[in-house]
């Protein structure tokens, strides 16, 4: 029986949204994150509903398959402004997380502290980020990031490039058709360009099996059961790893209680591990077990996001072009400000989610962008980012700087 691992990484990240700022509001007031607690872009309010409906039960289930299951691993990643909010509105949220990660089987994966774009548009901003979010985890958790995914899973050659220079071990991407082609995501590669770093590319279709397509009554696999999962799994010939990539907020939020996710995700290691030769591993365990069987070569720039896969999901439109390419324009003089306070708010402007509201996509993937948007509308999300960025920029210009 040949070996085939189960790479289970989860992502987690809530951003602040910015609440119903007025051009009135700039120049007088500075408080773009805070929102009345009925609000629809309240970060407190957001935070514990998503809280008790994921990330507590979910925290709760692994942990109790962890001790279940010392085979058990996962990999998980977890933005600087999620921890902020655990440690201001939800502490008990924060032990949770920290209670896996001390069973010494749960790797965290580095990322940018703020969830952003920067490595498009600032290389120096992106390695801040990078740094700050390094930091974040070893204090909160104890643990070095050995393994790097970039926002949303944006990847090209160049950050491959980046990932192998600065010394991490792998770097996850997307396991897209157009840049496999013939290929198998079920393999760790190597990116082209890069001499230690290995790639790791997410097995959308299984990924997306259990994250978008669990609880559809009309999809033909419905109900989807741990037994049928681990059945097509084994029955793969073509792989030695099955990247499933995900949103934490899958278990709970995503797929509600009622789908039966908790108790699909309570019965996979079972059914997984009770053939000989299965296992779970972490990314950093399946980049030093398996050998690299090609090179992946990624000139355009891929996402784990919407039907096109590419960055169109926060750079698609003239709104969110304008906005974000607007932000990074004030660098310069936002770092030399020296202001901490201007600095953490430009930085949490950056956060990707921002401009994702403001994309004005329609049919499915539209759909989707509705979901996750507090906004009734993109031009009301660009609005509110527009006059706070505004308010930026008078609050440079109350400092001396040209703007």
């Amino acid at each position: 029986m040949s070996a085939k691992a189960i790479v289970l990484y989860l992502h987690v990240h809530q951003p602040y949204r910015i609440r119903h700022y007025t051009i009135f509001d700039a120049g007088n007031k500075h408080d773009y994150f805070d929102a009345s607690h009925d609000s629809p872009t309240s970060n407190e309010r957001i935070m514990h509903k998503v809280a008790e409906k994921s990330y507590i039960p979910t925290n709760k289930k692994l942990l109790e398959l962890l001790h279940e299951h010392p085979e058990f691993k996962l990999s998980l990643s977890i933005t600087g402004t999620v921890l902020e909010q655990f440690e201001k509105y939800s502490p008990a949220t924060l032990r949770s997380f920290q209670d896996l990660v001390a069973t010494g089987r749960v790797e965290i994966v580095g990322e940018t502290y703020h969830h952003s774009l920067a490595f498009f548009y600032s290389l120096a901003e992106f390695e801040m980020q990078v740094k700050m979010h390094r930091e974040k985890i070893e204090q909160l958790f104890g643990q070095t990031p050995k393994v790097f995914r970039n926002t949303e899973l944006s990847y090209n050659n160049d950050l491959a490039y980046w990932a192998d220079r600065a010394g991490y071990k792998a770097v996850l991407s997307e396991g897209w058709d157009p840049i496999l082609g013939w290929r198998s995501p079920n393999y760790v590669y190597r990116p082209t360009y890069t001499n230690q770093v290995r790639l790791l590319m997410k097995n959308y279709k299984l990924s997306d099996d259990i994250a978008f397509r669990f609880g559809d009554r009309e999809w033909e696999q419905w109900p989807l059961t741990a037994d049928k999962f681990t059945h097509w799994l084994s029955e793969t010939g073509d792989a030695t790893n099955f990247n499933l990539f995900m949103d934490y907020e899958t278990f709970g939020e995503h797929q509600w209680s009622e789908s039966g996710i908790f108790e699909f995700l309570h019965d996979l290691p079972k059914k997984w591990l009770q053939t000989a030769g299965h296992s779970f591993m972490t990314v950093s365990e399946v980049a030093e077990c398996f050998d690299p069987v090609d090179q992946i070569d990624t000139p355009q720039t891929t996402t784990w996001a919407d039907t096109e896969r590419d960055l169109s999901a926060w750079t698609g439109n003239p709104m969110q072009q304008q906005a974000i390419r607007g932000l990074y324009e004030l660098q310069t003089n936002i770092i030399k400000s020296g202001d901490l306070q201007l600095i953490d708010d430009w930085r949490k402007l950056q956060t990707s989610d921002h401009f994702y509201y403001m994309c004005t996509k329609w049919f499915n993937d539209g759909d989707i962008h509705a979901y996750f948007s507090p906004y009734d509308t993109p031009y009301e999300a660009f609005t509110n980012f527009m006059n706070s960025y505004h308010d930026l920029e008078f609050r440079l210009i109350e400092k001396g700087f040209e703007v």
